[in-house]
């Protein structure tokens, strides 16, 4: 089984629980081809960076699995069928993608910035 992930836009018309159903639709359909369902990653609706079907923005989501190849064919083969799906891309993961996401998942890179103090005018002239 060789590790995978996939990252798909769902078309921003549709309503919070229509995107949730459609999520958990590939879910499914990733779980009934006995694939491991690693991690589920809803980013929310997002602005794309060119239009898409004349739309300007989509919820973006990310799963991350392991499977047999031919799995890879199902799911986009649903992905294609779907017509709430505006794009979609899956990749095969190497060990240092395996590693790096497994650091981000548990927050590794998120940085915790605190604000700058800013100078007053008198210490930027002293």
């Amino acid at each position: 089984m060789k590790n995978y992930e996939t990252v798909f836009i769902l078309n921003p018309v549709l309503s919070e629980d229509q995107m949730k159903d459609t999520v958990e639709k590939f879910v499914k359909v990733l779980k009934k081809a006995k694939a491991d369902v690693v991690n589920i990653e809803q980013w929310g609706l997002r602005k794309l960076a060119y239009p898409i079907q004349h739309k300007s923005t989509g919820f973006y989501n990310l799963i991350e699995f392991s499977a047999a190849p031919e799995v890879v064919n199902t799911l986009e083969t649903e992905y294609r069928r779907d017509e709430s799906v505006m794009r979609f891309l899956t990749i095969s993961l190497d060990k240092h993608a395996l590693a790096y996401n497994e650091r981000r998942r548990k927050g590794e890179f998120k940085k915790d910035r605190k604000p700058v103090a800013k100078k007053t005018r008198e210490e930027q002239e002293a």
